[in-house]
């Protein structure tokens, strides 16, 4: 019996679809296959590859209204939301415009008697090992720029959102790119470990949690790979007295629940101005009381089930030890029918009371509970905003442009944010810093972090 890997739906516990992991075989022509094609690809021009990169986005499109049932099954995202395929496409069209400008050649002042540059080459193989919380939408950083700078790509993706990468087979398929340059491959985490060991990825990007981080850093050992790590967040936002409130209320009420908080850069920690603070949260309660909580198929759902009962458990477990330390929970769940321990079903809940010695204001939660602070001023704030072990994104609500960049100054974290949260912009780079990982994706920087430099010192004068 070969060995499988199972996605069980947290709509019911029923087994989704299960599929086999490659064998050695499989692996070894996978490698062989994406190194042969990325040799002749590289000799392609940018213009070229993307038409290939825009005919399976066409393709991918295509297929959404397939694809948004199959989320809900896979993950849990309500139906209602209509999927991923509107930041798919907005990501894809920015890296394929973006190509030209960011891969050409650096050119230093002219010298006498020489001809100087520094080409952008593809680096080789990437390997993208994707996450289950924004399966497309994780992938696609990393994918269609990978393609577009002229690499092969081979994707592994999370057990729980296993269609995905035959999505984008399908999708790449479609659109005749050359065989071998995408692969969609199943592997089993030793499987995955032994390639990454192997020295035969040459780039290697991983979205997921910081110990998983950690075992593809030790796989990948002294092959020299390079590594985007992006390994999740606690992001904080900051109320300042002068916000828009009836706006930050709901941005932030739905950053911090949208996808069932399975989000690295979802409002997980709220710092609000004593001013404003009750009027706040009063609002911000009122509004996560209106999120009906049930099947993801159907319409009415806002609040599916998270992706398994474990993470929904974490979630549980770290409320509850709030509360024991003195956090004062504001949703009585029993109003939220399919809230059920031992169940993915779990309801939104806001604590107030909270405090830095509780785990759910210091530790990823990744699930739909937000703890909201009073503090007296920015300089309270501050130093409570960078008391994480993370750092991905920070948010700042304000009408004082200039004083949400200089306190972004003073974060710890990857993106600034005014007024707004929970968005990646394809025109800036997504990184993060401390234990949110490394490198980045996105923008010309994402670029620069999938090629290499190759220098040219042509003399011309003897």
């Amino acid at each position: 019996m070969s060995e499988t890997v199972k996605l069980v739906s947290p709509v019911d516990g029923s087994v989704y679809v299960e599929r086999p992991v490659a064998s050695v075989g499989d692996i070894a022509n996978a490698v062989a296959a994406g190194k042969a094609a990325q040799a002749e690809w590289a000799g392609v021009s940018i213009a070229e590859r993307g038409k290939y990169v825009l005919a399976a986005l066409e393709a991918l499109l295509a297929m959404n209204g397939e694809i948004v049932p199959e989320l809900a099954w896979q993950m849990g995202r309500p139906v209602r939301y209509g999927g991923e395929m509107g930041g798919v496409e907005e990501r894809t069209r920015y890296m394929v415009e973006l190509a030209e400008s960011a891969l050409k050649d650096v050119v230093p002042a002219p010298k006498a008697g020489f001809t100087r540059y520094v080409k952008r080459v593809p680096v080789g193989l990437v390997m993208v090992i994707a996450p289950w919380n924004y399966p497309f939408l994780t992938a696609v950083n990393t994918i269609m720029p990978a393609l577009m700078a002229g690499n092969a790509v081979l994707l592994k993706h999370a057990a729980q959102t296993l269609v995905v990468g035959e999505r984008f087979q399908k999708a790449f398929d479609a659109a005749g790119l050359p065989k071998g340059l995408f692969q969609n491959i199943v592997l089993s985490h030793a499987q995955t470990e032994a390639l990454l060991g192997s020295g035969d990825i040459d780039h290697i990007n991983f979205t997921g949690s910081v110990a998983g981080g950690r075992a593809i850093e030790r796989a990948a050992a002294g092959t020299f790979a390079t590594l985007g790590l992006e390994l999740g967040g606690k992001d904080p936002a900051l109320v300042r007295a002068d916000a828009d409130l009836d706006q930050t209320i709901a941005s932030l009420v739905d950053g911090a629940f949208f996808n069932s908080g399975q989000c690295c850069c979802g409002i997980e920690r709220v710092y609000v101005h004593e001013a404003v603070y009750d009027r706040f949260v009063e609002g911000f309660v009122d509004m996560t009381k209106q999120y009906v909580l049930g099947n993801p198929l159907e319409e009415a759902t806002t609040l599916g089930p998270m992706a398994q009962t474990r993470f929904a458990e974490w979630v549980r477990e770290q409320t509850a030890e709030a509360v024991r330390k003195g956090a004062t929970p504001l949703i009585d769940t029993s109003k939220f029918a399919m809230d059920k321990p031992g169940s993915p079903y779990l309801a939104p809940q806001v604590l107030v009371n909270v405090d830095h010695q509780m785990s759910v204001m210091r530790e990823e939660s990744f699930g739909p509970v937000v703890g909201i602070m009073k503090v007296h001023g920015d300089e309270d704030a501050i130093p409570l905003m960078n008391d994480s072990p993370y750092g991905l994104t920070a948010s700042i609500w304000t009408r004082d442009e200039g004083v949400a960049a200089a306190i972004g100054d003073q974060i710890e974290t990857g993106t600034v944010f005014m007024n707004r949260c929970d968005y990646v912009d394809p025109g800036l780079v997504w990184t993060g810093v401390k234990d949110t990982g490394r490198g980045g994706a996105l923008s010309s920087i994402g670029y620069e972090n999938l090629t290499r430099p190759k220098s040219y010192h042509l003399r011309t004068e003897i």
